[in-house]
């Protein structure tokens, strides 16, 4: 499966990072690049319920792909929210449903770094992100 155009920068700006600490960082400065909600978009309806921080998850369909924009009360899951949706905005249906999200974050090597919760989080957002896409 090929790419969508952010997701290629985010795998190339984290694999180029040699540590933790330079992925941690890159994180927080991705995490400030997301599209803001409205506050009426923070509500209960959007909540991703699964997830131990506060997360609010939106998603519109346009000419068959997902465009989805999400936020965090916490910064280092906005950062992860952000390589997320960079790969998986601009997909179809068919496309969400096969990603592999463990995949993802391994190949930008961030997964040794996820905690069981926060990976349970992220597999809630991807879960989102599906029931949205029925």
């Amino acid at each position: 499966m090929n790419l969508p155009d952010q997701a290629q920068q985010a795998l190339e700006a984290f694999t180029a990072a040699g540590s933790w600490e330079q992925r941690a960082r890159l994180l927080m400065l991705w995490g400030e690049k997301l599209e803001p909600l409205a506050e009426c978009e923070r509500n209960n309806l959007n909540r991703v319920h699964g997830c131990e921080s506060q997360v609010w998850l939106v998603g519109t369909l346009s000419n068959g792909h997902w465009h989805f924009r999400a936020t965090s009360d916490a910064r280092l899951i906005r950062g992860l929210l952000a390589v997320l949706l960079a790969r998986v905005n601009g997909l179809s249906i068919a496309e969400l449903g096969a990603l592999d999200l463990p995949d993802w974050f391994n190949q930008l090597g961030l997964a040794r770094q996820l905690s069981p919760s926060r990976s349970n989080g992220l597999n809630a957002v991807l879960m989102k992100m599906r029931e949205l896409a029925l």
